[in-house]
């Protein structure tokens, strides 16, 4: 299993008048996290679309337990369970405040497809290599 966690800080054009984030930056934490862990692993997305490969999402879940605040600062988790063996790659991730409260859980997948072709292909042997080790 493979597991980061990234630190945000809730910024105020990201809250309504209440002080509340607007639920669909939720999922702007997840991608920034998301990013970061494979930044963790010394392999980035712009690397992988140097080699071609590109990841968009095609599915995301999430559900909200306890609202976000402005100027919260959010650990944003990002759980994979499994080492992907074909084109899909599944991240699960979890979001809580400063005080360990659990905010939000949500699961996003994605596909490894060719940039030039747009057809599913399997992970980069570069990241495969760099994720594996968490695996065995």
């Amino acid at each position: 299993m493979y597991t980061t966690e990234t630190t945000l800080r809730v910024r105020y054009a990201e809250t309504d008048q209440m002080g509340v984030v607007y639920h669909g930056h939720y999922f702007q934490y997840f991608e920034v996290a998301r990013a970061e862990s494979i930044r963790h692993l010394g392999f980035t997305y712009a690397d992988m679309e140097k080699i071609g490969v590109i990841m968009p999402v095609i599915e995301v879940q999430c559900r909200y337990l306890r609202p976000a605040l402005y100027d919260d600062l959010l650990t944003v988790r990002v759980i994979l369970r499994e080492l992907p063996a074909g084109h899909r790659i599944v991240f699960e991730q979890e979001i809580a405040n400063e005080q360990g409260e659990l905010l939000a859980t949500g699961m996003v997948t994605l596909y490894f497809m060719e940039k030039s072709t747009m057809r599913r292909t399997v992970m980069p042997p570069e990241l495969h290599a760099k994720l594996e080790p968490h695996f065995s």
